[in-house]
């Protein structure tokens, strides 16, 4: 089966799915963010075939995510390291990894911890305002046309809609109105 590419969709979660929108690829980043550089050391952990490994190396490679580095001349050998680019992935990752922790975990508990170096304690991935630090959630944000913002494949329907939207504040009394309609 043919995918369907999304990389001209005017959508940002279609953009990034395009790309990290297959289980290995977000793995990948998971073990280079993480320490596993090496094309051997990736194989043998993800249990991924070379082929496929291959090829989606190649693709982050190429989209800038990741960048080949030489760390052996004879024979020659490289690893891959995560470019700012691919840096940035590591919260939407963490996102990935509290919301899998909640929902999809077995009864033993989550996989692996989070330890914040600066204040020497476990923590989760919590997405907040940048403006006030309040968590963001469906119930307190709303979704309004960008510059980018288009309707067209992806966004015939959510296009249009996102175009009605007037950005509206919380009633300070408590509940205020439904921000998504």
């Amino acid at each position: 089966m043919t995918r369907t590419p999304l990389a001209g969709v005017a959508c940002s979660i279609a953009r990034a799915t395009d790309l990290f929108g297959d289980a290995w690829t977000a793995l990948i980043m998971r073990d280079v963010l993480l320490g596993v550089t090496r094309f051997d050391d990736l194989a043998e952990d993800l249990g991924i075939s070379r082929k496929v490994l291959a090829a989606r190396l190649a693709r982050l490679v190429e989209e800038g995510v990741l960048e080949r580095r030489r760390y052996q001349d004879r024979p020659p050998r490289e690893d891959y390291r995560a470019t700012e680019k691919g840096r940035e992935l590591y919260p939407v990752l963490l996102a990935l990894m509290n919301w899998g922790d909640r929902w999809c975990a077995d009864g033993s508990g989550p996989p692996a911890r989070v330890h914040h170096l600066g204040c020497a304690r476990d923590t989760t991935a919590v997405t907040v305002c940048a403006h006030c630090g309040e968590p963001l959630t469906t119930g307190n944000t709303v979704q309004l046309p960008g510059p980018g913002g288009r309707t067209g494949p992806g966004t015939r329907v959510l296009g249009p809609l996102l175009e009605t939207r007037e950005p509206i504040s919380a009633d300070p009394a408590g509940a205020g109105p439904d921000p998504r309609g």
